[in-house]
């Protein structure tokens, strides 16, 4: 697992952090529905699985099997902010604020 923290849109960090990465599916949300990260994903022979939006003019097919996967992501994120600390943002450095969400990532899997 990688991350890196954003000021606002995600979506202007996913081409650095998917870059070189080895992988079957990219399950993502609507959000990340865009065809210079679809061609991306592609060309690194990743599936996207990725619903199109609903203001699409032609909508790309998805497997919706394994996008119903994405509530695990989904629920251990949810996990890692019970962690008062992580949700609420109180390092003012984003290199301690990593580092506690590392950590908080470590003891949700340790559980």
């Amino acid at each position: 697992m990688d991350f890196i923290l954003t000021g606002a849109a995600d979506i202007t960090q996913t081409y650095t952090l998917i870059e070189g990465l080895k992988a079957t599916y990219a399950s993502m949300d609507k959000a990340y529905n865009t065809d210079k990260l679809i061609e991306q994903l592609r060309k690194q022979g990743i599936i996207p699985v990725i619903p199109p939006k609903a203001n699409r003019k032609e909508p790309r097919e998805y497997d919706k099997h394994v996008y119903k996967e994405r509530h695990l992501i989904e629920c251990f994120i949810g996990k890692i902010k019970q962690f008062r600390r992580v949700f609420s943002r109180f390092e003012k450095r984003a290199k301690n604020d990593m580092s506690f969400i590392r950590f908080a990532f470590v003891l949700v899997c340790l559980r």
